[in-house]
């Protein structure tokens, strides 16, 4: 597995950090390994997405994936080495193809028409295909059998997560062509443009962030309060991830929406701190 662990921590560098990467290791094997395998298909697929190939070959290696899910859930036969590796890592936990159905068409969505500002409910179902759905899948991998709280969990921590990261890359989206603030938010906030770059320039985007910051924190709370009923050993993991991107939307809330740059930084220590907290926690 040390191809898929280089992945892995390529992909949570950039996020949450070296810390959760850390949380992994401490996991069981087979979930340690599972969890390897979500982590790696999903930083393939944002490979895809953030690549430089033209628009049809990316829609080919989608469709691929698609193809797969079928060798993999149906004929039991994956004709990739990430689709035998989630034949072979995944499949004891018994994770629905549905969910990554979802994960790969929601991405999709995102690679035919990128993103300029969507309307609200476009941005909730982006958010939970494509951070929800790994909450879902990660999840069952933690032992979660409950549908219910499964489909409440990762729809809070898929807007909650997703809408930070918006919010932390809103200058590196614009410069890429992409604007995930919603449309209803831009007008509220007197913006008359959905042009990326003219909007991150707005001298109301503050407004629309905070505007959108208020609905990430409600689905922190909701989040919070469903980790609270969980047997703390399944909650455990999926909380560390969701102190330490708390931990970022607090600084942008305490330094103001209007500043978009430099984008925030959690200490090393700080992090090591909330991955002690979550495993002394009883």
């Amino acid at each position: 597995m040390k191809d898929l662990k280089k992945v892995v921590r390529r992909k949570i560098k950039h996020s949450s950090g070296r810390t959760i990467f850390l949380g992994m290791q401490l996991l069981p094997k087979a979930k340690r390994e599972a969890l390897y395998t979500l982590f790696a298909f999903v930083r393939h697929l944002e490979d895809v997405v953030e690549s430089e190939f033209p628009l049809a070959e990316k829609q080919e290696i989608l469709e691929m994936w698609r193809e797969e899910m079928d060798n993999i859930f149906d004929k039991k036969v994956p004709a990739t080495d990430i689709g035998r590796r989630i034949y072979k890592n995944c499949m004891r936990f018994k994770l629905p193809k549905a969910e990554f159905l979802n994960l790969v068409d929601s991405i999709s969505a995102n690679v035919d028409n990128p993103f300029k500002a969507p309307t609200l409910q476009q941005l909730s179902g982006y958010c939970r295909g494509v951070s929800g759905m790994t909450g879902s899948l990660s999840l069952r991998v933690f032992g979660c059998k409950d549908e219910q709280t499964i489909k409440d969990l990762s729809t809070s921590l898929g807007l909650a997560l997703q809408i930070t990261n918006i919010l932390i890359n809103v200058k590196e989206d614009a410069q890429n062509g992409r604007l995930y603030i919603p449309q209803e938010l831009l007008e509220k906030a007197g913006i008359n443009t959905t042009d990326p770059k003219s909007v991150v320039v707005d001298k109301n985007l503050a407004i629309a962030r905070q505007e959108l910051a208020v609905i990430a924190a409600e689905n922190y709370k909701k989040a919070y309060e469903i980790l609270g009923r969980l047997d703390k050993k399944t909650a455990r993991p999926l909380r560390l991830i969701t102190d330490i991107y708390k931990r970022y939307f607090d600084i942008m809330d305490k330094r103001g929406w209007e500043i978009i740059s430099p984008k925030p930084r959690v200490s090393k220590w700080c992090k090591l701190s909330i991955l002690a907290k979550n495993l002394l926690a009883a």
